[in-house]
C-alpha cells in the first residue's frame, strides 16, 4: 500500500519534524524558501494529490490552492501560533482538518518582547547610529530614556505570550499591570493584572504591547486616533502582526514626538523595504520578525506540525487543532 504524501512547502522545515513523518508518511519538501520567486510556483506545481499539507510559509492559503490540491487532501497544519495567512472559511467549508503550534513559542516570543521594550525605552537605535557615524556624545544627561521601575505596562492581548511577558516583567519592579481583550482572563487575577478597557490602557499606560491575533476587528488597531490617547512618554511595542499597527500614522506619532518610541518585531510587509520611512527614524527599533526563531523552538513547532497532520491522517485529534 502506497504511503501517504504530505508536502512540506518551505525547505527550511527542520530535520526533526522530517523524520517524524518518514516513519509513516511520505514527507515531499518544496526545495524553495519563502522569498525566492519560484516558492509559490513550486507550491502550485506541487500540491496536487496532496493527503496533506505542511504550510510553513508566509504565502496566503487560499481556495486556488485547495482547488490545486484537489480531492486527496484530508489535512493542514501551520508552523506557527497565527492563522491569519489560512484562509479559514475555505478550509472549513470543504471540511479539512486544521492545526497550528500554539503556546510552544510564548517563552522565546517574550523573551524578544522585552528585549524590543528596553531596546526602544533606552534609544538603542539612537546610540547605535551614533557609534558607527562617530557621533557618541556623553554627559550626564545624554540619550536620555524611559524607566521600566515604577511604570505602568499596558498588554493588549493577554494570551500565552502575554502572561509570559508580565511574568518576566514582574523582575523590573513594573508599579502596574493592566490589559484589554475580548474576554477575561483567569490567569489575570494570579498575575496581578487588571482588566481595563482599550481606550483607558492606552491612556494610562508608559508601556503598549500588542499581542492579540490579527483580524479583522483588530487590524489597525492601533492608528491615528488611538495613537492621540497614548501619552507622550509611552513606548509602544508589536510582536502581535504587522497589520495590527497602521504605519504611516505611527510614523508622523514618533515624528512628532507624539510617543516616545517603537519597538517592532512584526512589520508590513515583511521584509521591509530598506527605503520604508520607518527605518529612517532614530527612534523606531525594528526586528525581522524573531520572536520564535530559536533552535530548541523551531524544532518544537515542526515536532508538533508533523505529529498534528500524523494524528489526522490516523482519524484521531490532532495536538493542537485549530476550530
Amino acid at each position: 500500500m502506497a504511503l501517504k504524501r504530505v508536502l512540506i512547502v518551505n525547505k527550511s522545515f527542520p530535520e526533526v519534524g522530517l523524520e517524524i513523518l518518514k516513519k509513516k508518511v511520505e514527507p515531499i519538501v518544496v526545495p524553495h524558501l519563502d522569498y525566492e520567486p519560484e516558492s509559490l510556483p513550486a507550491i502550485k506545481n506541487a500540491v496536487h494529490g496532496c493527503d496533506a499539507i505542511i504550510w510553513n510559509t508566509k504565502h496566503q492559503f487560499t481556495g486556488e490552492i485547495l482547488d490545486l490540491a484537489g480531492p486527496k487532501l484530508k489535512a493542514i497544519s501551520t508552523m506557527s501560533s497565527g492563522t491569519d495567512h489560512i484562509n479559514l472559511n475555505e478550509v472549513f467549508t470543504r471540511g479539512l482538518l486544521l492545526g497550528n503550534t500554539p503556546h510552544v513559542l510564548d517563552n522565546c516570543v517574550a523573551d524578544i518582547t522585552v528585549g524590543l521594550l528596553i531596546a526602544a525605552a533606552r534609544r538603542f537605535k539612537e546610540g547605535i547610529d551614533e557609534i558607527m557615524s562617530g557621533e557618541w556624545k556623553y554627559g550626564v544627561q545624554w540619550s536620555l530614556g524611559q524607566d521600566i521601575s515604577g511604570s505602568t505596562v499596558g498588554v493588549i492581548g493577554l494570551g500565552g505570550i502575554g502572561q509570559a511577558v508580565v511574568r518576566r516583567l514582574k523582575g523590573f519592579d513594573v508599579a502596574r499591570f493592566i490589559y484589554s481583550g475580548r474576554s477575561e482572563k483567569p490567569e489575570a487575577k494570579t498575575l496581578g493584572v487588571e482588566r481595563v478597557s482599550l481606550e483607558q490602557l492606552l491612556k494610562e499606560s508608559d508601556f503598549v504591547l500588542l499581542s492579540c491575533p490579527l483580524t479583522d476587528e483588530t487590524k489597525h488597531l492601533i492608528n491615528a486616533t488611538t495613537l492621540k490617547l497614548m501619552k507622550r512618554n509611552a513606548v509602544l511595542v508589536n510582536i502581535g502582526r504587522g497589520g495590527l499597527v497602521d504605519q504611516e500614522a505611527l510614523y508622523d506619532a514618533l515624528k512628532e514626538g507624539q510617543i516616545f518610541s517603537a519597538g517592532l518585531d512584526v512589520v508590513t510587509p515583511e521584509p521591509l523595504p530598506k527605503d520604508h520611512p520607518l527605518l529612517t527614524l532614530p527612534n523606531c527599533f525594528i526586528v525581522p520578525h524573531l520572536g520564535s526563531a530559536t533552535i530548541a523552538t523551531r524544532n518544537a513547532m515542526a515536532t508538533i506540525s508533523a505529529n498534528n497532520i500524523l494524528q489526522a491522517l490516523e482519524g484521531q485529534p490532532m495536538m493542537y487543532p485549530v476550530s
